[in-house]
């Protein structure tokens, strides 16, 4: 722990030396969010602190932090996180009482002042957010901690393991956690997670199961294959693919929907460079029939292009980012195909090969080779997007969500409203 608040004790000195330069970026300044807390909060109304990492994160929480808002019409809410694009998502949601910042950096002395200003009835960590110094300052305040959704991947626990001096301390500090599944929940154990602290298994990016087709799906979308949440690396694999099939189908088109929009122009040059004609969203073009390629490259849109696509790979899975959720395109009748990296959703990706609902490709010849027999297909399509709905059933039939709720009213006293 020493060593821990000696580096982010010289990371605040960097940032603060940064801020003050008159080199530093041009449009930085919610960076200072990272280094000045949020106003003193006034008068007694209860608070809580919300954290997640980035886009993924907020979007799978965006439900718990809307019906949070709805259960405690009295209290204000925080939302922080990591991202830049993270926060403009969290803050085009336009919630009520609910603000939305920079996460601060893990310094002692920066999570103390924030503490202060806010007042907090309780913090509420996502997924894989475990903070050294937010964690115990909360617990040496009796501010209880919650965990959403924890992962705890084999990588982590690896690296968790060799801290054992850091790792006890930080998980002393929660006083509920509802595991993303069974293999995290064995991990936190065997970290020494109090096993009383232990909520149910909570999936937040499990969407409900079937939502189906839109009512008035597009007339292509058969002939749409929609690339989601890419990371680098695989939009020039998806591209490869794509030019190849458009030898022998001239009719398909292409959704290429980013990761990270701050990528536009790099992926923009991408697709010149292989000379297919495209619109790009950010631009203020609209999707053009008579185009190829759409670069998707906003935020909080991606349930829009789910449904224009009959087929989608999911990113994160070619580059070895762990795999995005196989929900959402499920739960819009989308043929899910994916890479072999899938840490993130081990046990739903699993369950998905194993009843053939899915279609697993290494490189750009096998995602050519998979897509080229569905093309044009759409009773394939819907088939093979009605048995993935059906494998992920047991994951998405879940009730962790209430528990979430009577755990946080049983912690801070806060009168939640029913559901």
């Amino acid at each position: 722990m020493i060593f821990y608040r000696l580096l982010f004790t010289c990371l605040h000195a960097l940032l603060l030396t940064w801020r003050a330069s008159p080199y530093r970026l041009v449009g930085s300044v919610p960076e200072a969010e990272r280094l000045v807390p949020p106003p003193r909060r006034e008068g007694s109304a209860p608070a809580l602190w919300i954290h997640a990492a980035s886009n993924g994160e907020l979007t799978a929480a965006r439900p718990v932090i809307a019906e949070l808002a709805r259960r405690l019409p009295d209290a204000s809410l925080l939302v922080t996180t990591n991202s830049r694009t993270g926060r403009a998502l969290a803050a085009g949601w336009g919630l009520a009482r609910t603000s939305v910042r920079l996460a601060p950096i893990d310094q002692r002395r920066l999570v103390r002042t924030l503490l202060d200003h806010l007042r907090p009835s309780a913090l509420v960590m996502v997924e894989n957010e475990l903070w050294p110094d937010r964690m115990l300052e909360c617990a040496r305040r009796g501010i209880p901690v919650l965990v959403l959704g924890g992962r705890m991947s084999e990588k982590s626990f690896r690296f968790w393991s060799r801290l054992p001096g850091l790792a006890r301390p930080i998980l002393a500090a929660v006083r509920w956690l509802a595991p993303q599944d069974e293999g995290s929940r064995a991990r936190f154990l065997a970290l020494g997670l109090d096993p009383t602290t232990l909520g149910p298994t909570l999936l937040l990016k499990a969407a409900p199961g079937d939502s189906g087709l839109p009512a008035d799906p597009p007339a292509d979308r058969a002939r749409t294959v929609l690339a989601a949440s890419t990371h680098e690396g695989e939009e020039a694999a998806v591209l490869s693919a794509f030019a190849a099939l458009r030898r022998a189908h001239p009719g398909l088109r292409l959704i290429l929907a980013p990761r990270h929009p701050r990528r536009r122009d790099e992926i923009e040059a991408l697709i010149a460079a292989r000379g297919l004609a495209f619109a790009t969203r950010s631009r203020g073009q609209d999707r053009d029939p008579a185009l190829p390629i759409y670069l998707a490259d906003t935020l909080g849109e991606m349930d829009r292009w789910y449904r224009a696509a009959g087929l989608c790979f999911v990113g994160g899975s070619l580059a070895a980012r762990g795999g995005h959720t196989p929900f959402e395109p499920a739960a819009a009748g989308s043929v899910i195909l994916h890479g072999p990296s899938l840490e993130n959703f081990a046990a739903p990706y699993r369950a998905l090969d194993d009843a053939g609902a899915a279609l697993a490709v290494a490189d750009a010849d096998g995602l050519s080779r998979a897509l080229a027999p569905l093309i044009g297909d759409a009773a394939a399509q819907a088939r093979l997007a009605g048995a993935a709905r059906a494998a992920l059933a047991p994951f998405t039939a879940q009730s962790g969500g209430e528990d979430f709720f009577a755990a946080l009213s049983d912690l801070t006293g806060l009168a939640v409203q029913p559901g």
